[in-house]
């Protein structure tokens, strides 16, 4: 590891700051989400990839998280993150290839990441490359359709080294994802569809790093890692509730949660 736990930790605690300040600071945006998933961004940027893995999010919403671990790293200039939703900013709301080149994919439409994915994953196989194509989806986005034709695509061609990380979060953004459209058992769906599949606590580094070298020891199948996240994952008040979604926080309700976060261990 080039990190220890305690320091991925003190890493994912400033991400979730810069999330409140960029969003609040834009006015509209997703906070839930991006916050629940910033230990599995922040042990991506910081652990897991290699010079020619390639990271995509098919939750194209969640992209301050994204934008906010770059920034961490080093990536991109760690003012520019007030630059979120702006006219004419690289950090546009969705990731958009057009504006920043570090990103593979441009997303937005859910359900979409997964066969792009899939079809990188073939492509590498055919160039006989080695690298890892990571997949972040939502559990959300499993109401898609066109993400289980990716999933049939993957088992047939045996992509191995296509690795796909469901931040199962429970929500969306008019309710919870059981009252919405209910995808459990989701872990016994993918192992059905013959995807090697692992669960984990996706807010536990040790977790999050033993599943993804666990995945890429998998020879004849494409893996899905179930990550089980806390929405709103640092601020009391947005924990949990499915009304963070969407929603970002005013000045006094950033005031609240930057002071939770600031305090935090």
């Amino acid at each position: 590891m080039n990190n220890s736990i305690d320091q991925l930790q003190q890493i994912s605690k400033q991400v979730r700051i810069n999330i409140i300040n960029m969003l609040t600071k834009a006015g509209s945006g997703h906070t839930a989400g991006p916050l629940g998933l910033a230990d599995i961004m922040t042990a991506f940027y910081f652990e897991i990839l290699e010079a020619e893995d390639k990271l995509i999010l098919s939750c194209g919403h969640y992209v301050p998280v994204r934008y906010a671990v770059m920034a961490e790293k080093g990536i991109i200039p760690k003012e520019e993150l007030l630059t979120l939703r702006k006219l004419g900013s690289r950090l546009q709301g969705h990731p958009d290839r057009r504006f920043l080149r570090q990103l593979e994919t441009t997303s937005g439409p859910l359900g979409c990441g997964l066969a792009q994915s899939a079809g990188i994953a073939l492509a590498a196989r055919l160039d006989k490359k080695q690298d890892y194509i990571y997949c972040i989806t939502s559990d959300g986005e499993h109401n898609e359709g066109n993400h289980w034709e990716a999933v049939m695509f993957a088992a047939k061609y045996k992509l191995n080294h296509l690795i796909q990380i469901v931040d199962k979060n429970n929500i969306q953004i008019d309710g919870t994802t059981d009252e919405v459209m209910p995808t459990n058992p989701l872990t016994e769906k993918y192992a059905t569809f013959n995807w090697n599949v692992i669960e984990i606590d996706g807010n536990d580094f040790s977790q999050i790093l033993k599943s993804i070298e666990k995945a890429r020891q998998e020879n004849d199948r494409p893996t899905v890692i179930v990550a089980n996240t806390i929405p709103g994952k640092g601020v009391s008040f947005m924990e949990n509730r499915w009304q963070w979604h969407g929603k970002v926080p005013n000045k006094d309700e950033a005031e609240r949660a930057l002071k939770e976060l600031e305090n935090a261990k």
